[in-house]
């Protein structure tokens, strides 16, 4: 079992670095950067943070949120255990920031679903995906 978890989170380490790697550059798709950039005009009008007067530039956000993935998926992916801890942290986050600003856009929910999924599986990796410390032995 513990050989799935760890190609689970390989597998979504490097989809969150493939994902902010296509939100920091238009080298992978040009098409699908530009498109990510019109969009994060949209989810910038409804940032959670916003009621507290801090509304982000959107070409800034973009780039922040994509840095955050691709540092969080690399980490999650290939770094040691306490990293990859922080790493499924951050992420988690970042997934429930993008289901509640697709809410909020009164988006349809099927465009929730992939947030969903990588939210649960971020989910799992935390309750079942690292092996328990070793307890101590009293004599």
């Amino acid at each position: 079992m513990a050989a799935a978890f760890t190609a689970l989170r390989a597998l979504l380490g490097l989809f969150f670095l493939l994902t902010g790697a296509l939100k920091v550059s238009d080298w992978l798709s040009a098409d699908l950067h530009r498109h990510m950039a019109s969009e994060f005009v949209r989810f910038a009008k409804v940032f959670p943070l916003k009621e507290l007067g801090f509304v982000p530039e959107p070409g800034t956000y973009l780039v922040a949120v994509g840095w955050l993935e691709v540092t969080a998926g690399l980490l999650l992916a290939f770094g040691p255990q306490l990293l990859q801890e922080i790493s499924n942290f951050i992420l988690s986050v970042v997934m429930i920031g993008a289901i509640y600003t697709l809410l909020a856009l009164q988006e349809p929910l099927a465009m929730c679903a992939p947030a969903t999924l990588c939210l649960g599986l971020l989910l799992l990796l935390n309750i079942r995906g690292y092996p328990a410390a070793p307890r101590p032995k009293f004599e």
